[in-house]
């Protein structure tokens, strides 16, 4: 039995089953846009992946006969080879589940875990101030314990249609013949990066000539081939014990600052199954994990964008673009306060409608200053958080033919995580994605997961059928991508792929980072003329994954900023009941 938090369920929704939103006033605009009353397309479907292979690999899965979860398994595989520098066998995910059946939503937790010999100041130098970030995301401690093998496990021995060992021959074959780098891959192993210059990514990605390896050209992984081999025929034990979990443990006590972790670490590995954090959003429900995920947060902000009238100006008017960055700031100050893996995180204080019409409230034309995080019921002080979140993430979406969907977001934390592999993947930095600070929700304690920005969230429509589903890759500004694309397909009416290709914007504390030279500059001039000056962002661009089922039919959407598609197809007719 694994602990399950509590879902959100309150009396405006109360008649639906399960995990039921909380509603909200509506302000002055116009009637926002009506859930259509369709279906989702029989024996439709559909994969969203960051790069065409592995997206071929889901879809490959599917017309076998294969489930949403079969084919996430499959994406996964085939994502640690083709997309190194994002996600991987050695890092960890958040997997949302929808269930066609029982229209419920379920949440698997596979984020990685604090080693047992952790402490608090691991990230502190002798004086007591923190790493270099550099320093630290190289070192043997960043590591955290995997967890998205054996979530996916765990997953698709509840969900599966086909067997474990037979969802891995695409990602085999490719791993052995090899695959042609991407351009995207190959700016990022040619980039000034510590990881991709640290020994085992030189050692990986040095072509015949000595050199590394350039966009257009082959890469071989004939490692990573032999242990999905393994892994196919052992099961998730192949990751957990045995051969690879100690390579894995020597390879992270090797340098100066050295994991605590053992082989009982990794052993002892379990994923969380959670219910979602739900509430409503228009004629909507969106569903999202819980902490230590900031879905919670990504539903406040949504609850607060749903008390403006951003919807009746649309994404030509400034005055939307201010609101929605004073909404993300306000967001943002409450998430850092007290989202993490801790007890007593208020996920229905931040969402209850009183707090939340409060915080809306301070939303204005004008950009005011650095808004402080507020007191949202369930808790009494607000935490001081010192966490400086990486970027390495990757986002996929399946629904199958049964009508069952996935949204998966995946990460080995920092671009090829530490840049240290074992068995032909990278393993994750996750460990720095606590607060060097041993303070706050997010300090670093044995056993806990860092908290985690990845909001993998589907769309429910109120009789709980499936409507669609999103997510992104980049850190801290997923919530932001998340938020904006939502924004844009359901407010504004959207086609999901121009809801994606929407400038973004990042607004946290007294920074407004985003994508300058995408807007319009009326609409920027706009934009500063009330307090926010968009600067050119740092960091991961989005990765953007999203459909919507509109009249019956997929809108599907992959991000213009990375190598993602979007593909439907359709299965032969069902001659027999599923």
């Amino acid at each position: 039995m694994f602990p399950r938090t509590l879902c959100l369920a309150v009396a405006a929704f109360a008649a639906l089953a399960g995990c039921a939103p909380r509603t909200a006033p509506q302000t002055a605009a116009p009637a926002p846009v009506t859930a259509p009353a369709t279906a989702a397309p029989e024996r439709q479907t559909f994969v969203a992946a960051a790069h065409p292979l592995a997206a071929e690999a889901g879809l490959e899965v599917l017309r076998r006969g294969g489930s949403a979860v079969d084919a996430a398994v499959a994406i996964q595989a085939m994502l640690s080879l083709v997309e190194p520098q994002s996600s991987g066998l050695g890092g960890g995910a958040f997997m949302v589940r929808y269930d066609a059946k029982s229209r419920g939503v379920t949440v698997y937790d596979g984020r990685e875990t604090a080693p047992a010999g952790a402490t608090p100041g691991m990230f502190l130098d002798a004086a007591g101030k923190p790493l270099p970030f550099p320093v630290a995301v190289l070192s043997g401690r960043a590591t955290g314990v995997p967890g998205v093998v054996r979530m996916l496990a765990l997953a698709q021995a509840r969900h599966g249609k086909l067997a474990w060992r037979d969802l891995f021959g695409e990602s085999i074959r490719t791993a052995e013949q090899g695959f042609t780098v991407t351009a995207r891959l190959g700016r990022f192993v040619n980039s000034n990066g510590p990881q991709p210059n640290a020994p085992d990514a030189v050692a990986y990605f040095r072509n015949e000539r000595g050199g590394k390896i350039q966009a257009g050209e082959t890469l071989r992984n004939p490692a990573y081939a032999a242990f999905l081999r393994r892994l196919a025929s052992q099961g998730p034990d192949a990751m957990y014990q045995g051969e690879t979990a100690r390579r894995i443990v020597a390879r992270v006590h090797e340098g100066d600052l050295a994991s605590t972790m053992t082989e009982a670490d990794i052993a002892g590995y379990q994923p969380v199954v959670r219910e979602a954090v739900c509430n409503g959003y228009r004629v909507y429900i969106l569903c999202a994990p819980p902490p230590p995920s900031s879905g919670v947060a990504l539903l406040q902000l949504m609850a607060m964008i749903e008390r403006t009238d951003i919807a009746a100006r649309g994404p030509a008017d400034p005055v939307a673009w201010v609101k929605y960055a004073e909404a993300s700031r306000l967001m943002f100050a409450d998430r850092d306060a007290y989202v993490g893996d801790v007890p007593g995180v208020p996920v229905k204080g931040l969402i209850d409608p009183a707090y939340v019409a409060g915080r809306a409230a301070l939303i204005a034309d004008r950009a005011g200053p650095a808004p402080a995080a507020g007191t949202p019921p369930g808790t009494v002080t607000a935490r001081i958080d010192a966490t400086a979140e990486a970027a390495g993430t990757s986002h996929f979406i399946v629904i199958d033919g049964d009508g069952n969907a996935v949204s998966m977001t995946t990460t080995v934390e920092s671009y090829f995580g530490t840049g240290r592999m074992v068995d032909g993947f990278f393993l994750n930095n996750q460990m720095t994605d606590f607060s060097f600070v041993p303070s706050g929700p997010n300090a670093i304690a044995p056993g806990k997961r860092p908290r985690s920005s990845m909001v993998p969230t589907v769309i429910l429509r109120r009789d709980r059928s499936l409507a669609g589903a999103i997510g992104s890759p980049g850190g801290n500004a997923i919530l932001g991508y998340v938020s904006k694309a939502l924004i844009g397909i359901i407010d504004w009416n959207m086609p999901v792929a121009d809801a994606i290709a929407l400038p973004n914007l990042i607004a946290r504390g007294s920074s407004f980072n985003g994508e300058a030279d995408k807007f319009a500059p009326s609409l920027l001039a706009g934009m500063a003329e009330r307090g926010v000056t968009v600067r050119a962002g740092s960091g991961e661009d989005s990765g953007l994954h999203g459909v919507f089922i509109r009249d019956g039919k997929f809108d599907g959407g992959a991000d213009p900023r990375r190598d993602g598609v979007a593909r439907t197809i359709a299965l032969p007719a069902r001659t027999t009941a599923p």
